[in-house]
This record gives structure tokens, sequence and C-alpha cells, in this order.
């Protein structure tokens, strides 16, 4: 059987995760999903949706759709799923894992690379996040995990946008970008997101598209003439992020940041598997999400790789092109990571 592909939806309280959710349980979309849910969350779906006093975790919706609550843990959630999918008691072709509000999603996604029986029936395709334009800017000053969940996103949606001003969407836009330049971010209104912009991601492919939002690069290129270094906001930043109606100048120092690594020259492999194993080793837990694509010496094909905190793997891409320039792209996004410590080290990577 091919692997059951799973979606990650994210976002700090409030954010919206059970309205998107609802619409893909009840909406007609000819699709059999399992939607895991943490019974902890702030809203229970089911209270809404299912008005039932039954006993039972899964809950055939009307539409094919099952929806789950986690009693125990996720892990024996998945494996009872596959077990049941398996045997033909249940028909689902994937699986979205709703986590709470407050939940880190690293372990979650750690879940499906570590657990050998999970890894063998599941795929995780990727992590959603959403985020309240409202209450945005408090929760990601006041609270890491909202922070981390950006930091971890391969895609984002802009919540109740249209309870605040256009300035202010613009100004959560660019803030979230530097957070995380990775994810495509788009403004959705009560969870209405076509079902292709949810599924199918592949934000955890290893495959050669890295998704580094041109804009990022090339602002950070307007920046600095050097090859490696990211924006930084200095004191005079008169981004509208950091300008607030309030006449006084508001500095936005997320602990939650990324940076981008590019060199043309080729990377000794050796020197770098020592290298990004120590960084591992060390930063592991505040690294969140890491990609690249690498252009090594001894092999004429790319090497794509990408981590989730201490997880780490790189396979071989496709070949250069001919007359395709090659070169390094690697973005960390991480919490409070020592640029300079990343870039200086992967410099002395280098041939």
């Amino acid at each position: 059987m091919s692997l059951i592909p799973a979606t990650i939806v994210t976002g700090f309280l409030g954010s919206g995760k059970t309205t998107l959710l609802k619409r893909v349980l009840t909406e007609a979309h000819g699709q059999k999903i399992a939607v895991i849910e943490n019974e902890f969350g702030e809203e229970n779906i089911d209270s809404d949706i299912l008005v039932t006093d039954t006993q039972e975790q899964i809950i055939q919706m009307s539409n094919g759709c099952i929806c789950c609550t986690i009693r125990e843990d996720l892990r024996s959630t998945l494996q009872l799923l596959a077990a049941k999918r398996r045997k033909g008691l249940l028909d689902f072709e994937r699986v979205v894992i709703e986590t709470t509000g407050l939940a880190d999603p690293g372990p979650v996604a750690q879940t499906f690379f570590m657990d050998d029986e999970i890894a063998e029936s599941y795929l995780l395709d990727s992590i959603i996040t959403l985020v309240d334009a409202k209450h945005s800017a408090q929760q990601l000053n006041d609270r890491q995990e909202a922070r981390r969940q950006v930091g971890f996103a391969d895609r984002i949606f802009i919540s109740k946008a249209d309870l605040v001003s256009q300035e202010e969407v613009d100004a959560l836009v660019h803030r979230l970008k530097h957070m995380n330049p990775r994810a495509p971010q788009r403004a959705v209104h009560f969870g209405e997101v076509s079902l292709p912009e949810v599924f199918d991601l592949r934000g955890f492919n290893l495959n050669a598209k890295l998704d580094i939002d041109p804009d990022f690069l090339k602002e950070e290129e307007d920046d600095h003439h050097d090859h490696n270094h990211d924006h930084e906001h200095g004191e005079h930043c008169d981004h509208p992020s950091h300008a607030h109606g309030h006449g006084h100048h508001h500095h936005h120092d997320d602990d939650v940041k990324s940076f981008v690594f590019k060199s043309e020259r080729a990377f000794d492999p050796a020197k770098l598997e020592d290298f990004l194993g120590a960084v591992v080793n060390i930063y592991g837990p505040r690294m969140l999400r890491y990609k690249g694509v690498l252009h090594m010496k001894g092999t004429d094909r790319k090497v794509i790789f990408q981590g989730v905190h201490q997880l780490m793997g790189s396979d071989l891409g496709p070949q250069w092109a001919e007359g395709e320039a090659r070169g390094n792209k690697m973005v960390f996004i991480g919490i409070d990571l020592p640029r300079e410590i990343f870039l200086q080290g992967l410099e002395q990577c280098l041939i």
C-alpha cells in the first residue's frame, strides 16, 4: 500500500484551526480524510458537528471523512488508524492532525521520522500554520510557541485579516517573512481555503525546489554586498512593521529568525558533515527547520538536505543542468541561532 500523506495544522489559540478543519470535515470535496484532533484543544470540533455522546474515538462523517480524538498519544492513534485501514475497517486517503494552540509542532513532525512503524505507513506532507491577524502582534511578542509555529510552517494562512487595517496586515506579512521566508503566506476568510492549498504541498519532500521567497533574497542582497548575510533591522529601519501608529518606533526582535547561506564554491563533503553534525548536536532543539540545495565536490548531482530539530537527512537530487550555475543555497530557521558561527563554519567547509 502506498504511504498515507499527513498534514499538521498548527496555530495559536483562536487562530481559526477549528474553522478550517470543520470545513475539511463537512465539505463535499470527495476526499476521504481522517482528522486527528487533540482532545484538550480549546474548542472541540465534535461538540459542534457531531453532537453525540458516543464513547467511540473514531466517528465517520457524512462526507466520508473520519474524525478521531486523541485520548492517548499521537503514535498509538496513528497506528490504530493504519491498522484499521489495512484490515479494511476504515477507508481514508490522508490524515490531518490538529495540534493544540500551545503546542510546538516539532515533536509531532518528528514522530513521522523517528518511529519506524509510523514511517512505514505515513509520509509527512507539510505543516500549515494559522496566524490570527488581530491578535498576532501580541501573541508573537509574548509567546514563543506562536513564534515556533511560524518557524515550522510550510505554508501560512493569516486569519481575521478583515478585522485589521491593510497596513497592519502588511506589517504582519513582513514580520512573518523574516521569521520564515520559506513559507508562502495568504490571508484567508473563515477558513475558506481550497484543498489543493492545504494538501500535497510536499514540504518535507527532499526535492530540488528550494522555496525561499525570491524577494527575501533580493532584499538581503540590496542590504549587504557580502554574499552570505541576511537582512537585519537596525536602529534606523523605517519599515512599516517597526513603526506603529502611535508615532513611536518599535523594534521587533523576534527570537525566531531565518538566515540564508549562499556560495558558488563546492562543499567538502566530510567537512560539511562534521560541521552540521556538531551544530545539530549543540543547537538542534533550537533549529526549527533548515533546508538546502548543495553543490558537493565529487558529484554532478545536486544534493538536497533538510532537517527538523536534531533530525537531518540528505539525498541526491537531479543532475546540474548543462550551463547551470552551480552553487549552495541554504536557509536556517531557528530560535536565537548564532548566525555568525553558522556562516563562518559553513564558509570553512567550502573547497
